[in-house]
């Protein structure tokens, strides 16, 4: 089963450039996980005021650019992953939250067939 994983750090944890020894960390983890078949995709996400909403209402179609005015924690980075249950997607974002520090990770189950019953 594949999950994704959103990363949101803590409001308290500046959003900056990581030190070199957090990024060594990080890319050991990474190199980890992509060698035990686990991690399937990952990366950085750039600010939201750089981002876009395009949102369907009936027949109109609107574009909000810039900063998306809800999203009070914003998402900073992203991991595709694949568990053999949503408990293994968990303590994968245990190990992955050692690392990356205080915040939190929605893991969210991707539908690799038909929708279950």
């Amino acid at each position: 089963m594949r999950f994704l994983m959103l990363y949101r750090p803590d409001k308290s944890q500046e959003l900056c450039a990581p030190d070199p020894e957090h990024m060594a960390q990080m890319g050991k983890l990474i190199d980890e996980m992509t060698r035990e078949g686990v991690l399937l995709g990952t990366d950085a996400l750039l600010p939201t005021a750089m981002g876009a909403r395009v949102r369907r209402e009936g027949a109109e179609l609107t574009v909000s650019d810039g900063a998306l005015p809800d999203m009070k924690d914003p998402m900073v980075g992203y991991a595709l992953i694949r568990a053999a249950s949503k408990e293994e997607a968990i303590a994968g974002a245990k190990r992955f939250l050692q690392v990356a520090g205080d915040g939190h990770c929605e893991v969210l189950p991707l539908m690799d067939g038909p929708p279950p019953s």
